[in-house]
């Protein structure tokens, strides 16, 4: 009964805490739940999620749960990680949903005491980053034929795109002061120009997401649209964060602000600052300055970046694809990101 109890959790609780995305509950809850039926990988995924939800409601119970959903990930992820590389027209679809899981998995996971930022390109747990890459990777394996397929729900089109650029007034002089100091990298003379060139591109990438989540629709998926700056980050910025680089963790740090906006979701809370905590400790004064604005955005359980339509104090944003993750994904392809 144990594998049963699981499914009927999924389909009847654990679906509706993907997204926010309304429309996309019923495909979690009936169409990914098919496909796993087809695919033991994905129905393995589907479990797993189901697992580490029921240890999160019966906190008397998390570490047996914890122990089955990770016998249940281990075998989906064996399968994932030989495959992911040849996507099939028949299996892409599954391996879509999988991908979407997996990073659910990363983030729902028991969070280890002075985990670090993330380590390297596996597919840890604490691996992030990678994991939310990992997603667009295996929608551009497959574009055509998930976006005509029956997860098409979950993509969300045009996500990459920003029109309405205003932001808050304190987020953008903090995004200013951010890009000045990520500029000075290469003014400096001596630094690394190509570093320099990754972190101005991923504050741009930031300003863009942060502008995205404050004028986003309420039929658009907050968690898709706060997944587009893992995939948007140049590959040289995430070589400067496995190096532990400090512009690198600072600029990371600002995107705490925006996964702190998913903190409602059971398996996103307290992650925002548990990665504030852990950049804190990996950097020394005077870097660790850097970190006031979000730290305190956050410790005030402050979401700065929610639309209020009467506020005076706002500025537009300098102008800067879709993404899946509904939970949807994304693709920086054909601009889709999955967030069903």
């Amino acid at each position: 009964m144990g594998d049963l109890e699981l499914l009927h959790q999924f389909a009847t609780e654990t679906c509706y805490t993907t997204s926010n995305k309304k429309d996309s509950h019923d495909l979690w809850r009936v169409t990914v739940c098919k496909e796993g039926l087809n695919h033991e990988f994905l129905m393995r995924g589907i479990l797993a999620i189901a697992a580490l939800h029921l240890g999160h409601l019966r906190p008397d119970q998390a570490h047996e749960y914890q122990n089955i959903a990770a016998n249940h990930q281990d075998k989906a992820l064996s399968v994932f990680r030989v495959n992911v590389p040849n996507v099939t027209e028949s299996n892409c679809h599954a391996f879509f949903a999988l991908s979407s899981l997996i990073v659910v998995y990363g983030f729902a996971s028991p969070r280890k005491p002075g985990t670090a930022v993330f380590t390297d390109e596996s597919q840890e747990s604490e691996d992030w980053l990678p994991l939310i890459r990992g997603v667009n990777s295996v929608l551009q394996q497959a574009w055509p034929v998930v976006e005509n397929g029956p997860l098409r729900g979950l993509l969300q089109p045009g996500i990459f795109n920003t029109t309405d650029t205003r932001l808050p007034r304190s987020a953008d002089m903090q995004l200013r002061s951010l890009a000045e100091l990520c500029k000075s990298v290469s003014a400096s003379g001596g630094g690394d120009d190509e570093a320099a060139e990754a972190y101005v591109e991923a504050v741009k990438a930031l300003r863009k997401c942060y502008a995205k989540i404050f004028t986003r629709s309420s039929v658009e998926c907050e968690v898709a649209t706060a997944f587009t700056w893992p995939v948007e980050v140049p590959n040289k910025f995430i070589e400067m964060l496995r190096a532990r680089a400090p512009h690198a963790l600072i600029i990371l740090a600002h995107y705490c602000v925006v996964l702190h906006h998913l903190n409602d979701y059971w398996w996103m809370s307290g992650w925002a600052a548990h990665l504030i905590d852990n950049i804190y400790n990996e950097l020394q004064d005077p870097w660790r300055d850097w970190l006031l604005w979000p730290s305190e955005t956050i410790s005030r359980n402050e979401k700065c970046l929610v639309w209020r339509p009467l506020s005076p104090d706002l500025v537009p944003t300098q102008t800067p694809g879709s993404m899946s993750n509904g939970m949807g994904s994304v693709s920086n392809g054909p601009s889709s990101v999955s967030g069903g």
